[in-house]
C-alpha cells in the first residue's frame, strides 16, 4: 500500500472517530442517565404541591394554577447518585414552559424563598385518567440547562445534600400560563418504617441498628407515595460520628 493511501486511511479513521465522539458526547444540558430502579434506597421524600406555595424569582408570592395539585415522591440512593421519581399532577394545564431543559424540578430554597433548580425531571404527561404522570429513575451527575453565571445549576450537586436538609429543597412544575410555577411543595422526609402519622408499615428491624432494612407503605392526600410499588426497602445509614 502506498504511503499516500495509508495516510488517507489514517485521516479517515481519525476523522470518523472524532465524528463519532461528537455524535455520542453528552452535553452539559443532558448529563443524567435514565437507569433501572435500584434494589435499595438510602432515603425517601414527598411533597404535596399546591398553587399557594408558589413564589417568583424575587421571592414574592405568585399563586399558581387555581385548583391544581401535585404529589411528588422521590426515592434516593445517594451512594450511587440515583433518584427515582413518581410525579402526579391534577388540574395542571400544559403547555409547560421553563428556561431549564424541562419544566419540572427540584430547587434548593427554603419555604417562601426562590432558589436555583438542581435536578430537572421529564415533564408529566396525560396517562389517560386525567392526571399528568412522570415516573422513572435518573442517575447523576445532574444538570438543568440553566447557567446564569456560566455554570449549570446542577453542577456539583449531590443527592446527599437533600438527605442532609430536605426542608431546604422544594419541587415544582412550570407552565406557559404560570411561569413562576403551577404548583410547588417543600420536601418532607418519609421515615424508615412509615410516616409520622402512623400510616406506614412496620420496619423489618426495630432496633435502629445500622444496615437494617425497613419498608414504607404510606398514603398522603389519598395518593400512594411510593412509585406504584407500595413498599420500598430503605437502607439505614450508620450514625455519623
Amino acid at each position: 500500500m502506498s504511503r499516500t493511501r495509508t495516510a488517507l486511511l489514517r485521516t479517515a479513521v481519525v476523522t470518523g472517530a472524532a465524528g463519532a465522539l461528537a455524535l455520542t458526547a453528552v452535553g452539559p444540558a443532558a448529563a443524567e442517565t435514565e437507569v433501572p430502579e435500584p434494589a435499595t434506597f438510602t432515603s425517601a421524600f414527598t411533597a404535596m404541591a399546591t398553587p399557594d406555595m408558589v413564589v417568583n424569582s424575587d421571592g414574592v408570592a405568585t399563586p399558581g394554577e387555581p385548583g391544581a395539585s401535585g404529589t411528588f415522591t422521590y426515592r434516593i440512593n445517594s451512594d450511587t447518585e440515583v433518584i427515582c421519581y413518581d410525579i402526579r399532577l391534577t388540574g395542571v394545564t400544559p403547555p409547560y414552559q421553563s428556561p431549564a431543559k424541562t419544566a419540572t424540578h427540584i430547587h434548593q430554597a427554603d419555604a417562601g424563598q426562590s432558589g436555583p433548580p438542581r435536578i430537572a425531571f421529564p415533564n408529566p404527561e396525560d396517562d389517560g385518567s386525567g392526571s399528568l404522570v412522570s415516573t422513572g429513575c435518573l442517575q447523576g451527575p445532574f444538570t438543568t440547562g440553566v447557567a446564569p453565571d456560566g455554570t449549570d445549576t446542577g453542577e456539583g450537586f449531590t443527592l446527599d445534600q437533600i438527605e442532609a436538609d430536605p426542608s431546604a429543597f422544594f419541587t415544582d412544575t412550570h407552565t406557559a400560563a404560570y411561569v413562576a410555577g403551577a404548583v410547588r411543595g417543600q420536601l418532607t422526609a418519609i421515615p424508615v418504617g412509615g410516616v409520622e402519622t402512623g400510616a406506614g408499615g412496620a420496619s423489618a428491624a426495630q432496633d435502629g441498628s445500622a444496615g437494617s432494612t425497613g419498608t414504607v407503605v404510606a398514603v398522603v392526600g389519598g395518593a400512594a407515595l411510593l412509585a406504584g410499588a407500595g413498599a420500598v426497602a430503605l437502607r439505614r445509614r450508620a450514625p455519623q460520628q
